[in-house]
């Protein structure tokens, strides 16, 4: 079941509704699959946070069967200096009734752990939410142990979320725990999503930290990037391939992305080491070479400055065995 309200976000909603109706329709005819039900405050039209509606199938305080998981989505309200998790005053009322409570597995997507917070349900465990909101929880929460960075964290039977897409995330891991991972695998295809995120991953990778340029000969360099990290990649190359002295190279790179062009290769790099580690066997060497950090040794000193792990940590931390694809060749 899916709660909903005036001012939730759609994609918490939808995302995890879908992928629970490709897992109804994917899993064996042997094995149970979902039913999906969506319920409010009262039946009928739901406002979201973009001005559409969804409808609410039945109230939650009347609810008349047994519900295997309780999913709480989010709703974010957005000011000039800040967003702040939303609170349904009358949702957060229910979640605290022993009905709700006694409920086998109980989610929250994006936001809605504030609300898993405020009637109690998340007191002393460890959970996450959108890192926006994350100091927030942290601050009205002191009994919770936020950990802002995770894409998805499971607590026993409380399994929170990250921000809005997270969702898609959240519900793919239920259904490997319902079922097995080959099944979330087949979802997350038919999905045709990218990849399947492990839950202790970042919620975003370094370069989402980074802007996109304005200036026409820097956006095509962030472009082409990284298609060549095995290539030279210096400051004095990189201002060759845009026709600039390296000096105003340099200034203009900084002003455009808020960092060095050497910090900013170096992001890329990371970015697509990390890649493989989590969804290749490759070994250390071939993973230093082909992203062009040239030796294990960098390999070692880059993740340890930036991820406060080393390689090796790092792929045991966030590898789940069927990501394991592609071998060492």
């Amino acid at each position: 079941m899916i709660a909903v309200f005036d001012g939730v976000e759609l994609l918490d909603v939808a995302g995890p509704l879908e992928v629970f109706s490709a897992a109804d329709r994917l899993v064996s005819k042997d094995m149970p699959g979902y039913e999906t039900l969506v319920a409010g405050s009262v039946p009928g039209l739901v406002r979201c946070a973009g001005g559409t509606s969804i409808a609410a199938d039945v109230s939650w305080a009347e609810l008349d069967r047994e519900v295997g998981t309780l999913i709480v989505p989010g709703g974010l309200v957005f000011s000039a200096a800040e967003a702040k998790a939303l609170q349904a005053e009358s949702l957060v009322a229910w979640l605290a009734t022993p009905a709700a409570r006694g409920t086998p597995r109980i989610a929250s997507v994006c936001a809605g752990a504030h609300m898993l917070a405020a009637a109690g349900l998340l007191d002393g465990r460890r959970a996450t939410t959108h890192w926006a909101t994350a100091g927030q929880l942290a601050a009205d929460h002191p009994e919770v142990i936020v950990e802002s960075d995770a894409i998805f964290v499971r607590d026993e039977h409380i399994w929170t979320s990250a921000g809005v897409s997270t969702g898609i995330d959240l519900a793919l891991a239920l259904v490997a725990d319902d079922h097995n991972a080959e099944l979330a695998r087949r979802v997350a295809r038919w999905l045709v999503m990218y990849m399947r995120r492990p839950g202790g991953q970042s919620q975003f990778s370094e370069l989402l930290a980074h802007s996109s340029a304005t200036d026409a000969g820097i956006a095509r360099l962030q472009a082409w990037i990284p298609d060549h990290l095995t290539e030279d990649l210096s400051n004095e190359a990189l201002a060759r391939r845009t026709n600039l002295s390296v000096r105003h190279f340099s200034r203009l790179f900084g002003q455009q992305l808020g960092v060095t062009p050497a910090h900013y290769v170096e992001s890329v790099r990371l970015d697509a080491a990390a890649r493989q580690l989590v969804h290749t066997s490759k070994g250390l060497k071939t993973i230093a070479d082909s992203v062009g950090l040239g030796s294990v040794e960098t390999l070692h000193r880059v993740f340890k400055h930036r991820f406060g792990v080393t390689p090796a940590a790092y792929r045991e931390r966030f590898t789940m065995p069927e990501d394991m694809t592609e071998p060492d060749s």
